[in-house]
Order: C-alpha cells, then structure tokens, then sequence
C-alpha cells in the first residue's frame, strides 16, 4: 500500500493476512511480545479452518469462542471478512508502517538476504517457517536461520541434537517452498558462541554441515582487554567461521537496558577478518548499532568485508536491515563489499571454501 491505509478501506487479503499484518508491523516496531503473540496466536487459530467458518464466526459474533482468538483480533477478523481494513489495523499502519529510517534504502534494495535470524527452536518467537515465509514476503532471495550455540542456556540453545534434527526442518521447509515453484532459500546456520579460548560452541562436525556460521560472544562481556582479542582472534581465524556478530556487545538502550561495549585491541581483530575473508556484521537492531561508528570506520579502513543483518527475533524484526543500510551509507563502505548483496551461489562459496 502506498498511501497510508483507513479503517473501512477495502482489504483483500482476508483474515489471516491481516492478523499477521499487525503482527509484523507490531514487531518491526520492536513492540512487547505480548502484544504481538495474541495476534499471531489467533492467525495460527484461524489458518487450517475454511473460510465459510471464520465468516460464519464473524457474523454470529462468535470468533472469541475460537481458542487464540481474543477481542482485539476479532475486530481485525470481521473487518477482514467483510473486507475492510479494520481499526487496529489502521492504527498500527499509521504509527509503524512508514519509513524506518531516511537512509540506506538504495543499499537495502540490493541486499538478497540477511544472515542472522533466530526462530522459536531457541530465543525467537515464531516458528521457523514463519520467519522463511517473511523473508521471502519481503523480497529476500535467502535468509540463514542462525539460532543460537549450547552454552547460551538462558536461549535455549541448541544441543547437537537439536540442532541435527533443525537441519530436517530446514530441507523439509525448503522442499515446501520450491514445490510452489520459487527461488528463495532458507540456508542453514547457527549464532555460535565465542568460548572463553576463542573455539566455537559446537561440533566442528555439525558446524561443517551448515552453510554459515556467526559466531559471536555472550558471555565475560567485561573481560580484560588482553584475552578479549585473543579470544576473539582465535575465533575469526578458525576457518569455519564466517561472520563475527555484533563485536562489542554493546546495548544502548530498549527493553535489556544499557551494555558499554566490551574491550579489545579493535584493530588486531579487524585486521584478523580482513585476512581471513571473514565479515564484520554491521548488526542491524537499533538497540545495538554495533559496531559502533568509529570501528564500523577501522573496519572499512582495514579492508574488512561486511554483513548487514537484522538478529530478528520476529518476523517483523526481519525489516530491521535498513538501520544497518544506512549506517553503511554514510560510512561509504562499497557495496561489493557486504556480502549479504552477493547471489546466493557467490555467499555460499565465499562460506564454505
């Protein structure tokens, strides 16, 4: 829609799109979660049920007796069925559906995908195909599923095992997808965790079979200095890693509150991924801007390639990339040089070669 839509404006895309229109819209603006599962919780409802009985629902003034479906997303549902765009629906459009930003979005119209994105298997909040779904819906030729390592208990993250039987989720998603004759991709991958030495919190086995890997440090946030670097140098040369995330883990605001950012000799690092070949990721999420402008600058200077990724925790976080583009704008980093531009094909070789 290109004009802002009004309650009562015609709405084609029936109930379930409009439910998850909110949904996105709400998550795009980093809203709380709960107030955005009821949404989605009621578009899971209404998904496998006819049409004929969500309308039906609608016009006997029944849809809340359906299990997920509460007042506000009956609202969105009758309006939807009669086909108009609902007040809720106009609400959200007009306070989160503009632009996010005034920047970046030549860069972001050339990014094919986005390499750092989490689903409900560990610390998001939506099944894996919900986030494919999304990316494809935005534009996107691939998005790498990255949830997060074993030692990151508090995210629930991924044991071998688990992680073994995602790897069947993701083919089963992408045979789904290409049965309806598409092109997207959803790629394989992982946050994996920095340890206190620099290895990697998985089996190197495992880690092969992906087809990329961010690795990244959440624990000893305030180490010193000295065997910060080395940590981290260790990890951006071991050869299965591809993207160091979000470097100084830095929080400058939101509902986690403020985080300084972690020390270390920023040029030891950077020039250790300019040498390997691995991305400096320019992580996406306003909260973050990480790294910060004057090490998003070294970094350029170093020669460092870059990844532009939205750590979406949602769906509609995966809309976040536009933060990243234009704080690489305005750093005037080429955009051959972010690998997130690359086609598929080129990524997946440049990952795993």
């Amino acid at each position: 829609m290109s004009e802002v839509p009004r309650a009562g404006d015609p709405w084609e895309g029936g109930p379930v799109a409009a439910l998850r229109r909110v949904a996105f819209l709400l998550e795009r603006a980093r809203e709380d979660t709960y107030k955005v599962k009821a949404f989605r919780k009621a578009a899971a409802t209404l998904l496998p049920l006819p049409p004929e009985q969500v309308a039906e629902a609608a016009r006997a003034g029944t849809l809340t007796d359906l299990p997920g479906v509460g007042r506000s997303s009956a609202e969105v549902v009758a309006a939807a069925v009669d086909g108009v765009v609902s007040e809720r629906l106009a609400r959200v459009e007009a306070e989160h559906g503009g632009p996010l930003t005034q920047g970046g979005h030549d860069l972001r119209a050339l990014l094919r995908g986005d390499l750092h994105s989490h689903s409900d298997w560990s610390d998001g909040g939506s099944p894996i195909e919900e986030m494919a779904f999304t990316a494809l819906e935005l534009g996107h030729d691939y998005q790498v599923l990255t949830d997060h390592s074993p030692r990151l208990k508090v995210a629930r993250g991924l044991s071998a095992e688990r992680l073994a039987r995602q790897l069947d989720v993701v083919t089963a998603v992408n045979e789904h997808l290409a049965a309806g004759g598409g092109t997207f991709a959803l790629l394989s991958g992982i946050e994996v965790d920095i340890l206190d030495d620099g290895s990697l919190d998985q089996t190197e086995e495992l880690l092969g079979r992906l087809d990329v890997r961010v690795a990244s440090v959440h624990s000893k946030l305030a180490m010193d200095a000295e065997p910060m670097t080395r940590r981290m140098v260790a990890a951006v040369r071991n050869p299965l890693t591809n993207v160091l995330g979000h470097c100084t883990g830095r929080l400058t605001g939101g509902s986690r509150g403020t985080r300084g950012e972690s020390r270390f000799d920023a040029r030891a690092v950077f020039e250790a991924c300019a040498e390997t070949g691995t991305a400096v990721e320019i992580n996406a999420r306003p909260e973050r801007r990480d790294p910060p402008t004057r090490l998003l600058e070294l970094a350029r200077d170093l020669g460092c390639l870059f990844s532009i990724d939205s750590d979406a925790h949602a769906p509609g976080q995966l809309d976040l990339l536009v933060h990243g583009c234009e704080r690489a704008e305005a750093a005037g980093i080429d955009p051959d040089r972010i690998v997130n531009t690359w086609p598929r094909e080129r990524l997946l070789a440049w990952a795993n070669g």
